[in-house]
């Protein structure tokens, strides 16, 4: 299947404190955060207003992704520390009135052609998606991801110890 964008600008910027609305959007949507999100729905303006203040702002590679200009989702790439400094995690979101629309594999994409000029000696980006979240695989898959394996009973998240396969693209996949 194509990707299908259909008629939708999709860039990336800088968030500002100003995209605090359209962060709500899908911060608090339950369909975006519950299942596969590490975060649990935002309850207030105010908490979206000191995440983007405290985290987004000051993170050296979070991006809004944007349709026709307005922030409809989010995409992170976070570098490793010490010895995993050649590597980055990415991680996405997206407004659920957005999804099955190829936005999140087109910005992804978009995040590739920039992250590794962005983010000096980064070799390796990881995408971790958990077995049920289909849609996500797809994304990365697109976007020239590599399935590397499961990593059995990987992380507690709400709770739960879960697995994850994780995926990867290295700068030498990227084709410019």
């Amino acid at each position: 299947m194509d990707d299908r964008v259909d008629n939708c600008h999709v860039t990336l910027r800088d968030f500002e404190l100003s995209d605090v609305d359209d962060f709500m959007v899908w911060a608090t949507d339950g369909k975006v955060a519950n299942r596969f999100c590490s975060w649990e729905p935002y309850k207030s303006r105010e908490q979206a207003e000191l995440y983007i203040k405290s985290v987004v702002i000051s993170h050296p590679w979070f991006k809004a992704i944007c349709v026709h200009g307005k922030p409809v989702g989010s995409i992170s790439i976070s570098r490793g520390d010490g010895t995993a400094s050649c590597r980055a995690e990415i991680g996405y979101a997206l407004a659920s009135n957005w999804w099955g629309k190829g936005i999140a594999t087109q910005a992804v994409r978009l995040a590739l052609s920039t992250a590794f000029r962005d983010l000096p000696n980064l070799e390796r980006i990881e995408g971790l998606v958990e077995p049920e979240n289909l849609a996500s695989q797809r994304v990365l898959e697109k976007a020239g991801f590599v399935k590397e394996g499961l990593l059995c009973k990987y992380l507690i998240m709400k709770g739960r110890t879960r697995d994850f396969y994780i995926y990867r693209f290295c700068c030498s996949d990227l084709h410019i």
